[in-house]
């Protein structure tokens, strides 16, 4: 049976090594890059099972290489940060990171952290599959397109960017902070409202497929979320 194979996104070698050490010695089969781009090199050859991203990373942000790793596969990932930066825990969880360790760790909970993700991830396969079933919602990444109900909305790049993100964690609530991080290309000269307008005009799209649904839920004080208790077929208006 093929080892898991896990990628390792880390530019300081010595601890890119202890992770290799730890992931070989308990039936991994680690795999090291230094940087972002080589990250997304690597990904394109061949998928991993999971990917373990340092935060701090020398040719881009390890939230922005996130975005662009989620835009291309869909696998766990797991954050390395420093001890002290509880926002970027925050940050990396509210944007969909599976879990974080902080530096300096330890090796033995560092694998008991991926073995807890590789099982979470395997666990939903089967209730995936009877969201996805109705056909509610579905995103086409070539296309850049999304459907629902069968109808495909014309979204705008931040749109589908927007409804994407809540599309594949139904019942998630992203806070504005997220979703700016997760969809726009510099979140931090964006503002709040930024976020609320491109709700509002998303709504209007859904709306206009199914005017007696709501699939974009308000959790006031905190952020969005998609509605998990979609039906299959859109009911009248």
């Amino acid at each position: 049976m093929a080892k898991p194979l896990i990628l390792i996104v880390e530019d300081e070698p010595g601890i890119a090594d202890t992770l290799q050490y730890a992931l070989r010695t308990d039936g991994f089969e680690p795999a090291w890059v230094p940087s972002a781009e080589a990250a997304l090199a690597a990904i394109g050859a061949r998928t991993p099972a999971l990917v373990i991203l340092d935060v701090g990373l020398p040719d881009m942000s390890g939230f922005e290489l996130f975005k662009r790793l989620r835009e291309r596969v869909d696998v766990p990932v797991l954050f390395l940060t420093a001890r002290g930066d509880e926002i970027d825990r925050v940050v990396g969880l509210e944007l969909g990171a599976d879990d974080y360790v902080p530096k300096p760790f330890s090796p033995r909970e560092l694998v008991a952290r991926v073995r807890s993700v590789l099982r979470r991830a395997a666990r939903p396969a089967a209730s995936t599959a009877t969201l996805e079933a109705p056909h509610v919602f579905e995103v086409d990444e070539g296309r850049r397109q999304i459907r629902f109900y069968g109808k495909a909305l014309e979204l705008s790049r931040y749109e589908f960017g927007l409804l994407r993100a809540l599309v594949r964690r139904p019942g998630h609530v992203y806070t504005r902070d997220a979703l700016l991080e997760l969809v726009w290309d510099d979140g931090s000269e964006s503002l709040d409202r930024t976020v609320d307008a491109h709700v509002k005009t998303v709504r209007a799209k859904l709306k206009a497929v199914a005017p007696a649904l709501e699939p974009i839920r308000t959790h006031r004080g905190v952020g969005y979320a998609l509605a998990e208790d979609l039906p299959a077929t859109p009911p009248s208006p």
